[in-house]
């Protein structure tokens, strides 16, 4: 079973397509955690940059999924909000190695979250501190503080250390979904 069947569990659906919108600056691995997260008969071997968006549906036992893998470059960032209506639950991915653009990552989080589609929602919120196997990545702990992410009080959220590469730190993110 799957990271999106035990979210569904966990949102309490059965038989109906959940949304889940994939956020985060470009180049935090967006794509590649989603591929991962895909049955495996789903994967594609080559992952490439996302201009705009892709979206991605697939089915478990259980669900049928659509996945907004929205592109992180600068240009693309105000098309977001257009998809958070739909959103039933958020994965935010983060650069744990870039800590030049952790301040970008901040805004870009804080924007969303005072949305008026978002903030009055109980959306839960998984973020993935990943690309934890580089040398210069700092912790999941660090990137919660620098996130200020203790000041999220009214949806539930988790963070993960993570590398999407080799999938590392994505079973984390789906036990906690499974609540």
């Amino acid at each position: 079973m799957g990271l999106f069947d035990k979210l569904a569990g966990w949102l309490g659906l059965k038989k109906k397509e959940v949304h889940v919108l994939c956020l985060g600056l470009d180049n935090s691995g967006k794509t590649t955690i989603i591929n991962k997260l895909k049955p495996s008969n789903a994967q594609t071997q080559d992952i490439v940059p996302t201009i705009g968006f892709n979206i991605e549906k697939f089915k478990t036992s259980s669900l049928s999924f659509t996945v907004f893998d929205m592109s992180g470059q600068g240009r693309y960032r105000n098309l977001w909000e257009h998809y958070y209506k739909e959103g039933q639950a958020i994965i935010f991915v983060i650069d744990s190695s870039d800590k030049l653009r952790m301040v970008v990552a901040k805004e870009e989080l804080d924007t969303l979250l005072n949305h008026p589609d978002i903030k009055h929602r109980r959306l839960p919120i998984l973020f993935f501190a990943n690309k934890m196997d580089l040398r210069d990545a700092i912790s999941s702990v660090k990137v919660s503080q620098l996130l200020s992410l203790e000041n999220i009080k009214d949806k539930p959220w988790h963070i993960c250390a993570s590398d999407a590469l080799k999938g590392e730190g994505l079973q984390e993110g789906v036990d906690w979904l499974q609540g």
